[in-house]
């Protein structure tokens, strides 16, 4: 199965449907005053539709096992038509799309079973995923304008050439891929003096997304919080909460992590672990999420 481990559970929608198509009036009157032989299609359909959300894994090889926490199935009739819908939630890593039309699929299968003795002429047509919520996709609605980020890596071994950068170079294209665009890359040492000039440099030309990576240890040299605290105008620590709660859930080493998160002015500025791995499960975490930041600060201008 594909690995999903990076990914964080958000509430997911999915509805999809089945057309069952008859060949007589008198099946849909069989099916409505529930005089069909079998029983009550409607209720047995629904029923089997119910089990095959629940079983979709044991399957479909490569979906995943996963929390069904609500199911619904429904009817409408259209002439000889009698559309399927069923409707799956969760709260998960992963969408539940083929739960739902798994579901669709049964129940249309059910009622042609249970059709088949009094119409011949039955089919099953139009599977198809009718909606579908949740997950990164959307979390990652465009903006008008481009935005721009800065990111600085701050590490004394790498600044002084001795050993080369990846988390950085990790935060770099992540960023590219949600259309961020990089406005600077910057290696500088762990010095508190250096990390505020850089930080006060990019406000200043108004970035909009400042990142530090490097130096949220407790190791005597790790002083980018104590560097940008001060500057910080809002806190926002629902941002640090996310990232150190997601990281916790990898690797116990997460809670010593001292990740920052809050705005000067309308930039957001975001200090996370050094480590590559640090780096890459901090962005992760917030990303496009966060970036709803601008939306609601600059409101109308970000409509799209």
């Amino acid at each position: 199965m594909v690995d999903i481990t990076h990914k964080s559970s958000t509430l997911r929608k999915a509805i999809a449907q089945a057309i069952v198509k008859v060949s007589s009036t008198e099946t849909i009157s069989a099916i409505v005053n529930k005089t069909v032989p079998k029983g009550d299609v409607f209720e047995m359909a629904k029923v089997a539709g119910l089990f095959a959300a629940k079983r979709t894994a044991d399957m479909i090889p490569d979906c995943h096992p996963l929390p069904i926490e609500y199911t619904s199935i429904s009817y409408e009739i259209k002439g000889m038509e009698v559309y399927v819908f069923a409707e799956i939630h969760t709260i998960y890593k992963t969408g539940v799309e083929v739960e739902a039309m798994h579901a669709a699929s049964v129940v249309a299968l059910t009622m042609y079973d249970m059709l088949k003795p009094i119409d011949k002429n039955i089919s099953i047509e139009q599977i198809k995923l009718v909606e579908k919520k949740g997950g990164k996709t959307d979390f990652a609605k465009g903006f008008n304008r481009p935005l721009k980020a800065s990111v600085i890596v701050c590490s004394d071994s790498i600044s002084a050439g001795e050993k080369e950068d990846k988390a950085g170079k990790v935060i770099v294209s992540k960023l590219e891929k949600l259309a961020v665009e990089i406005a600077d890359y910057l290696v500088i040492p762990d010095n508190k003096e250096d990390i505020q000039n850089s930080l006060k440099q990019y406000v200043a030309q108004k970035t909009d997304i400042v990142i530090f990576t490097g130096g949220t240890g407790l190791s005597p040299r790790d002083n980018t919080p104590e560097a940008i605290r001060p500057l910080i105008e809002r806190e926002v620590p629902g941002i640090e909460e996310a990232i150190r709660s997601y990281g916790q859930a990898r690797m116990p080493y997460a809670m010593l992590s001292r990740s920052v998160a809050g705005l000067i002015g309308n930039t957001l500025v975001l200090a996370v672990p050094g480590s590559t791995k640090g780096a890459e499960e901090s962005i992760d975490a917030i990303f496009p999420a966060v970036l709803h930041v601008f939306r609601v600060l600059e409101g109308p201008a970000y409509k799209h």
